[in-house]
Parts: structure tokens; C-alpha cells; sequence
């Protein structure tokens, strides 16, 4: 029976659209600090953006192309941070691994 593998989901899709999956090391590689970093810039933008897309949706005369705007960075930012969230979940204890139909341990897109 094969040790069971905890992967990372990473920030990022293929060319294809596809996630991408990392089978890490102990010490963790460079695609990992990566990914960390990559992480912590979508969640501070995402909280970049809704400061400012507060500042519109509290404008009762905020124009509509603001507020459409404001609307579509929003879920865009929401997307990321989930995204994040379902890739830090995946590495918690007892968690199972997704079936990434890629036996050669070393990550990839799907």
C-alpha cells in the first residue's frame, strides 16, 4: 500500500484551465514559497479591493459602470481567496486527497 500524500492545490491554472497540483517536499521547494507568496498577494489585494469597492457600493450616486465594476473585482477577489481556502483545507490532517490521475509524485495540472 503507498503512503498516502497530502498535494497542494496551486494558485494558478494551466494553459488549459485545469488546477495544478504540487506533490511538495519536507522542506518545502521553490514552488512552494511560490505558491505561498502568490497566495498572500491575492488575499491582499482581495482585501485591497473590497476597501475600495466599499467606498463605491456606499455611494447611493456611485455611476452604474462603478458599481458593475466594483461587482466583478469582487467576485474575482472572492474566487482567489476560496481558492486559497480549498488549497490551505487540503493540507490539513485527515483531510483526503484529491485523485489528481498522476502516479509519478511529482504534482502537475490536471
Amino acid at each position: 500500500m503507498k503512503p498516502v500524500t497530502t498535494v497542494r492545490l496551486l494558485p494558478w491554472l494551466s494553459p488549459e484551465g485545469n488546477p495544478c497540483y504540487l506533490v511538495p517536499d519536507s522542506e518545502g521547494g521553490h514552488l512552494s514559497r511560490l505558491a505561498d507568496d502568490i497566495e498572500a498577494v491575492l488575499l491582499a489585494t482581495g482585501a485591497d479591493v473590497l476597501a475600495l469597492a466599499r467606498k463605491v457600493l456606499g455611494d447611493p450616486v456611485a455611476p452604474h459602470a462603478e458599481v458593475r465594476f466594483a461587482g466583478i473585482r469582487l467576485a474575482e477577489c472572492l474566487n482567489d481567496a476560496l481558492r486559497v481556502a480549498e488549497s490551505r483545507g487540503m493540507r490539513l490532517p485527515g483531510t483526503k486527497a484529491p485523485d489528481i490521475g498522476d502516479d509519478s509524485g511529482s504534482g502537475g495540472c490536471t
